[in-house]
């Protein structure tokens, strides 16, 4: 009963799935909007359970990890599937799309996440990842009537399948390597006999088939169309809680696994972080449309992150999850204020943007300062995160790195202020009319807002909470 207790955040979102789904059939469909309030009340309600748990500690079945540093991603799966839930209320309403289902697959999806986040062995790690992914397989194509959403569809399941095989690939050669799929054991087995080539050549396919999960360079091509194509809120629900609970999975395979390859595999990382940094920075520039733009940002966020794994120290994992979680806000935020838009125009054109902070200003507020927030901008909470990562980097002796990441960070400044550009400067289409955003939205949207407010202008509960839980991943 006491491991079970372990498990009550798991257990109560599997149960809040199943139910979405039950009600999505029995309730009738002039009655289906409130299918998401249940939705978001139950997700809130789980999000309270798991932040009350947040120093329980266990194994489960043998290889199931609670800890802080789980239940830290925990909480943040759950603040971001309960932003997209309120998110979809309207979008859903004005795509026609089923609800129950919809809903229902958002909390399976998360639910996917939390197992990611706790695997101890590869196999839960790996059932996790499946879970994830074909949830988000059917929700990228669940508009069926738009050909680039059935695009996204099919280029998610493809290049997922493909990575998930090369993941899969790399697991089985560690396990033959070591001879167990405890990630601890693994660990022992590891320092004890050391690297051969059957576990160096794991280690890369495992690495590849991450980076594909965290949309790092080399592995990114999916992310622009996929994320053009997605429904508006599962893109912003796939671009921080996937990327997030990609990044828990590896600090945990990689940290608690195969530490002693730490020189090994810190090289790849250190060339991934830098081309993803670049990349994701300079191919943003050109973009017209919202949604690719904001995909691009998406993968040059994943480089910063990807300096916290570098450091390899307990600050840099502690920096990792802060910028996680404060990442959810600013992103969701972008995303939001884009949904809002695209409720009332039907457009992700930038251009068809201008004059949006005349027509709305909370609108243009709330995308604003989101961009800010992505760019490090004071006194905004994503200047405090990159400064904990660049500290980090800089604190490994890497200072050309920290360097190369802030040069990266004024050039996203460039494209974030092409949107301000056009919602300030330029002028509203003839005849257009004030954007409505529905009173849901509204305060979600508000809510983000100040939080990236309050955590640029006092981080430390964030920080203390984020430190704490790395330094408790680190502990035997």
């Amino acid at each position: 009963m006491a491991n079970l207790q372990l498990l009550t955040v798991e257990i109560l979102t599997a149960v809040l799935g199943l139910g979405l789904l039950a009600l999505g059939l029995l309730v009738p469909k002039s009655d289906r909007r409130g299918i998401g309030y249940v939705a978001a009340a139950g997700l809130a309600a789980i999000m309270v359970v798991a932040f009350s748990m947040r120093e329980a500690t266990g194994v489960v079945w043998g290889g199931y990890i609670i800890d802080p540093f789980a239940t830290y991603f925990k909480v943040l799966f759950l603040a971001a599937a309960l932003l997209t839930a309120v998110c979809s209320f309207e979008y859903v309403e004005k795509m026609g799309l089923n609800q129950g289902e919809y809903y229902a697959l958002l909390v399976m999806a998360t639910l996917g996440m939390m197992v990611l986040a706790s695997a101890g062995e590869l196999i839960s790690l790996y059932l996790g990842l499946e879970l994830m992914t074909i949830t988000f397989c059917i929700l990228a194509a669940y508009r069926l009537d738009d050909a680039k959403s059935a695009e996204a569809g099919v280029k998610y399941v493809l290049l997922g399948a493909m990575s998930s095989a090369i993941l899969l690939y790399g697991l089985s050669l560690i396990y033959g390597a070591s001879g167990t799929t405890v990630i601890k054991e693994i660990g022992q087995a590891v320092a004890a006999s050391g690297a051969g080539p059957a576990l160096l050549l794991g280690t890369i396919f495992v690495l590849a088939g991450f980076a594909f999960k965290v949309t790092a360079v080399p592995f990114h091509m999916w992310s622009p169309d996929v994320y053009e194509g997605a429904p508006t809120p599962i893109t912003g629900f796939l671009s921080v809680a996937s990327k997030a609970a990609g990044f828990a999975a590896l600090i945990r395979v990689f940290f608690g696994a195969l530490p002693d390859l730490h020189e090994f595999w810190v090289q790849l990382f250190i060339a991934m972080a830098v081309l993803t940094m670049v990349l994701g920075n300079l191919v943003a520039i050109p973009q017209t449309n919202i949604k690719r733009l904001l995909a691009y940002s998406s993968i040059s966020q994943a480089g910063y992150l990807l300096l916290g794994i570098v450091s390899f120290s307990v600050l840099g994992i502690g920096a990792v999850m802060y910028y996680a979680m404060l990442y959810v806000f600013g992103n969701m935020g972008a995303f939001m204020a884009a949904t809002a838009f695209y409720n009332n125009d039907g457009s992700d054109t930038i251009k068809d943007y201008a004059g949006l902070a005349r027509r709305s200003p909370l609108v243009a507020a709330v995308m604003l300062f989101s961009l800010l927030s992505l760019a490090g901008i004071p006194p905004m909470a994503g200047f405090v995160g990159k400064l904990y990562l660049f500290m980090a980097i800089i604190s490994r002796g890497y200072i050309w790195l920290a360097i190369l990441g802030i040069l990266m960070s004024m050039v996203s400044v460039y494209y974030y202020l092409q949107v301000a550009k056009a919602m300030y400067l330029g002028s509203p289409p003839e005849g257009s009319s004030t954007v409505r955003v529905a009173p849901g939205l509204q305060v979600a949207m508000i809510v983000s807002l100040v939080i990236l407010f309050l955590l640029g202008i006092y981080p430390t509960p964030l920080t203390n909470y984020a430190m704490n839980s790395a330094v408790a991943f680190f502990m035997p």
